[in-house]
């Protein structure tokens, strides 16, 4: 609950700067609850966009489902709140400055099979609790959730049909890569049962028994401290169908929905949380929580511009708004804003410090190369986090941290934290799979991305595989790799037939792994949308794919101008130095890309160092 007072009035807190700085490493008590998932620094989220953890539930609207004792979301801050602010943190610190396939873009068709689809394999669609409660709480059983067993039934066999389903997503991608409009919509509308039906049991076989995958929390701990966010959806559509005017319980369902599709990787999920959330406000217009909920789903579809004014809508009516100020953040982030973004992390940690507000200021810190300050404020986000959602949360950011600065032991140490607090963490796992491949360890890294695929086909882990795949080069291994392709392509097709922009998703994998043409127009599309850092760099290198290498370099070095230490986007302005005939500058870029981290692709560091070397040949 907002620290407001039942008059609107903010009650009383203690000032930010006089909370005591605890020791390393010791736990403060009452610390809040997890942040959201952001984008993975160095690799833009095909995602959802992030989005904070607390939840905004007011105290006249809690549902059976929020009431839970010791909910830390539904106190006002504390003296014994998080120690320190991250402006402390950041005193005296060092700055270290660095030196969507788009499946469906002309093929409509696609995405109408794909929403046909996704209205037949979920009876749930409409938010509407007369309409949805039985097959989709029912369905969301099944599914994966962040910490308990859903995904496996209750004496843990899989939920039925779900290995025929994610058969049948890989059946759909092996149609091959020559595109007409009847394989690509198959392709999709094979994805859309397969997600939308809440079959897919998400999770990592080991031992002979299924073990789910979660992945980041973004909504209240009320419904997540628990681990059961199915059983509390399944409560607050129960209390909506006995109390249907209760504007917050609808707020609350629309985030859940909105987290489910982030936990379940399932797009189908966010028009029923726009439905829910629509509701919220027509009961009542001026409802912060509802409108907060909104900003979460616009940056969840990409919908940045929208976000920043939803965000901003809710803060006028509350401005301790928790998931207001870090959606606020995130959007302004995502827009390329960065100073403004800062000053918004600033804000929000005056208002309500806390994991979400630390771990988004640390990454606004690292986007202008000062992983010092990011590195400290990360720590003692770890350092005040009690919950293992947070723990996990924070110790997965910061082996992202470690990785992108090529620090793969360290890296490996935080992913080891990350999965002590919750062995099914999804970043995690993903995170020490990239770490053991940069570290030379590919069987386990192939072997650990294979189980999360295996259950979880999202880009991300998709693309890595794929590209272990090439680079191992065994018998069979360059179809495996196209498989793993195709399967992005078709949960982009099926992630904009439900309102997702996924055009950064589809230039970052369309310009290696598709059609380069494909690539540019997604680029120049999300361009047209944004400035950021990673915008920059994908435009660059589709441009650079599509023969446009002097077009290109401007990009590419804007991608690197605020000395975020990233080697792809070093590799990414080296090659296209070379290609424009700058070869000193190319030298200096591929060779700070895999000094600064030399394992960062399994491909593109291979032809970072064949270009390097053929370089320094013709000095």
């Amino acid at each position: 609950m907002s620290p407001r007072t039942n008059d609107g009035e903010p009650e009383p807190t203690r000032p930010a700067s006089a909370r005591p700085v605890p020791a390393s490493g010791t736990p403060v008590s009452g610390a809040p609850a997890s942040g959201g998932p952001l984008a993975n620094p160095g690799r833009p989220a095909p995602h959802p966009g992030p989005g904070p953890a607390s939840e905004e539930a007011s105290s006249d609207t809690k549902t059976a489902a929020e009431a839970k004792p010791g909910d830390p979301a539904e106190a006002a801050p504390r003296a014994d709140a998080p120690a320190d602010t991250v402006a402390e943190a950041e005193a005296g610190a060092d700055t270290e400055a660095g030196a969507d396939t788009e499946a469906g873009t002309d093929d409509t068709e696609a995405q109408t099979e794909a929403e046909s689809a996704q209205a037949d394999g979920d009876a749930g669609a409409d938010a509407e609790v007369g309409h949805d409660t039985q097959d989709h709480a029912a369905g969301d059983r099944d599914a994966d959730d962040r910490g308990t067993g859903t995904g496996t039934g209750t004496g843990g066999e899989l939920a039925v049909g779900g290995d025929e389903r994610v058969a049948a997503v890989r059946r759909a991608g092996a149609a091959g890569r020559r595109w007409r409009a009847a394989q690509l919509s198959a392709c999709a509308a094979m994805l859309a049962v397969a997600l939308t039906a809440g079959a897919i049991a998400l999770g990592a076989v080991r031992a002979g028994q299924n073990v789910p995958v979660s992945t980041a929390a973004a909504v209240s701990p009320g419904l997540l401290a628990s681990g059961d966010l199915d059983s509390s959806i399944t409560a607050l559509q129960a209390h909506l169908r006995s109390q249907p005017r209760d504007f917050g319980g609808w707020a609350t369902l629309g985030l859940a929905y909105v987290e489910q599709a982030r936990t379940k990787g399932d797009p189908s999920r966010y028009p029923q949380a726009e439905q829910a959330l629509k509701r919220s406000l027509s009961l009542r217009s001026d409802n912060d929580q509802a409108l907060a909920g909104r900003a979460a789903l616009a940056a969840a579809r990409h919908d940045f511009a929208n976000a920043l004014d939803l965000a901003d809508q809710a803060l006028k009516q509350n401005p301790y708004n928790e998931r207001a100020l870090c959606s606020r953040i995130d959007a302004l982030v995502e827009l390329g804003r960065y100073n403004d973004a800062e000053e918004a992390a600033k804000t929000a940690d005056e208002r309500r410090p806390g994991v979400p507000v630390f771990t988004r200021y640390a990454y606004v810190h690292e986007l202008r190369g000062d992983v010092t300050t990011a590195r400290r404020v990360l720590e003692r986000a770890l350092a005040a986090s009690t919950s293992p959602g947070d723990i996990a949360y924070v110790a997965a950011q910061l082996g992202q941290l470690a990785w992108n600065q090529g620090d793969y032991p360290t890296a490996l140490t935080h992913y080891a934290r990350a999965l002590a607090a919750d062995e099914n963490y999804l970043p995690a796992l993903e995170g020490r799979a990239r770490a053991q491949a940069a570290s030379g360890r590919q069987a386990e890294a192939v072997e650990g991305l294979e189980l999360i695929v295996a259950r979880y086909p999202l880009p991300g882990p998709l693309v890595e595989l794929g590209e272990l795949y090439e680079a191992r080069g065994g018998e069979g291994d360059a179809a495996k790799a196209e498989n793993q392709y195709l399967l992005v392509d078709a949960w982009t097709a099926i992630a904009r037939a439900n309102g997702v922009n996924a055009d950064l998703d589809t230039a970052l994998a369309a310009a290696d792994h598709g059609d380069r043409a494909t690539a540019l127009r997604a680029a120049r599309d999300d361009w047209s949308r944004r400035h950021t850092v990673h915008t920059a760099d994908a435009l660059a290198w589709a441009l650079h794919v599509n023969g446009k290498d002097a077009e290109a370099l401007p990009y590419a070095r804007q991608a690197t101008a605020t000395g975020y230490r990233n080697a792809s986007f070093l590799y990414h302005r080296g090659v296209i130095e070379k290609a424009t005939g700058h070869p000193a500058d190319a030298r200096t870029h591929l060779a700070a890309a895999l000094k600064l981290n030399p394992g960062f692709s399994p491909l593109g560091a291979r032809e970072a160092r064949t270009a390097l070397k053929t370089l320094e040949a013709s000095k």
